[in-house]
Formats: structure tokens, C-alpha cells, sequence
């Protein structure tokens, strides 16, 4: 490596986004590390991060199907809240429009775990399921998802403004995540062509005519 100038991207400090000292309901852990699905919209994982801007903190909300592994919802807030979490939600179900059932797991946090969270979930008729306290591995792919964003972009960026993390946030999640990297869980396919070989399997155009199809 030293004789290639090659370098290593390390981890930078770790700093909690996961508030689980609450009151609200928690729920089971349905997914229990099952990672591996057959179909788009069947489960989705959500997760938050953060940005540091010299403006302070940019929080940014995610949430992935786990089928191609492609992010299907994003939201970007100074403040981390349930309306942070629930932008990121309702986008996502705005887009993929799942049918009754759709497995959506996330942390024990008071973002999730907030009336007017579930109140989303209960209105679309999502099944709710959450990490155990305290264990990563139950979401690990979304903080895979995010280890990805914060080696490939953040690490190597200076923010001036929350505006300018957010221009970058957006592109690397649509652009970059989704359509060009490669993933070695889904055949080194990027998760937009794993998602379009699904619908040409099944004589389907685009996630539209799919999501038609599927409710």
C-alpha cells in the first residue's frame, strides 16, 4: 500500500443519534437479523446520522428496502425529531406506495418510538418491528448503509453551510449509492439494476407498474 500511496479511510469519534430512554411502546424484533428478502417492498430498514456543518449539525434520516438495498427515502434536518424520521417515512411511501404488511424495522429511538411516527405506520398498515436495546447488529444494514456515506463523502468533506450537506447528501444517496455503487450482497449489481433485473424477471417496467400490480 505505502508502495501504491494507497491509504486506509479510518472511522472518525462515534456520536449517538439514538435516544431510547422513553416511554412510548416499543416493539418486537421481527426482523431478527434477517437480512435477505425475496421481493422489493416486503421490509424496509430506517436509521438517522449526522453531518457536521459550520453551521452546526445536519441530521439525515434514511430508509432502505431491503431487496436491492437501495435507499427509498431521505430527510435532512438541523434538529432531530420524530418530524425528521417521519419526512424520510412518508417519501418513501410516497414513492414505493406498499401494500399492507411491508415489515419496517428501526432502532428503539423516540423518533421512532413517537406517537406520530407509529400514527404513520399505523395508517399505511406497516407491520412495526425494533432493533433490541443497545444492538447494532439488528439494523446492520442500514449502518452499513451509512458507514458507506460516511467513508466515501463525509470524511472527506468541509461544510460551510447545511445547505451545501444536504446538495451532497442527496447526490450520493441518488446518484451515487443507488445507481453506481456496487454491492457484493446483491451480485456487485447496484441496487438500481438489481431492482430493474426483479421487474424484468417478471415483465414489469418500472416500480410503477409494480407498485399497480402489488396493491
Amino acid at each position: 500500500m505505502r508502495e501504491n500511496g494507497i491509504r486506509c479511510k479510518y472511522a472518525k469519534k462515534y456520536k449517538a443519534t439514538t435516544n431510547s430512554k422513553h416511554n412510548y411502546p416499543v416493539a418486537e424484533n421481527i426482523l431478527n437479523q434477517r437480512f435477505v428478502v425475496v421481493r422489493p417492498n416486503e421490509v424496509w430498514v430506517a436509521d438517522i446520522t449526522y453531518v457536521w456543518t459550520q453551521e452546526g449539525w445536519l441530521y439525515v434520516s434514511i430508509v432502505i428496502d431491503l431487496y436491492a438495498r437501495k435507499v427509498v427515502g431521505l430527510a435532512m434536518s438541523e434538529n432531530i425529531d420524530a418530524d425528521l424520521a417521519n419526512a424520510a417515512l412518508k417519501q418513501a411511501i410516497e414513492r414505493r406506495r406498499p401494500g399492507p404488511g411491508l415489515l419496517y424495522h428501526t432502532d428503539q429511538g423516540v423518533t421512532y418510538a413517537a406517537d406520530a411516527h407509529q400514527e404513520i405506520v399505523r395508517k399505511n398498515e406497516l407491520t412495526m418491528s425494533m432493533s433490541r436495546k443497545g444492538n447494532p447488529f439488528d439494523n446492520a444494514v442500514s449502518e452499513s448503509t451509512i458507514g458507506f456515506y460516511k467513508k466515501e463523502l463525509i470524511f472527506d468533506e468541509k461544510f460551510e453551510t447545511r445547505e451545501r450537506a444536504k446538495l451532497k447528501t442527496f447526490e450520493y444517496f441518488e446518484v451515487t449509492y443507488n445507481r453506481e455503487r456496487l454491492h457484493s450482497t446483491i451480485g456487485y449489481n447496484t441496487p438500481e439494476e438489481y431492482e430493474r433485473e426483479y421487474f424484468k424477471r417478471r415483465n414489469i417496467n418500472d416500480v410503477k407498474e409494480y407498485i399497480r400490480e402489488n396493491n
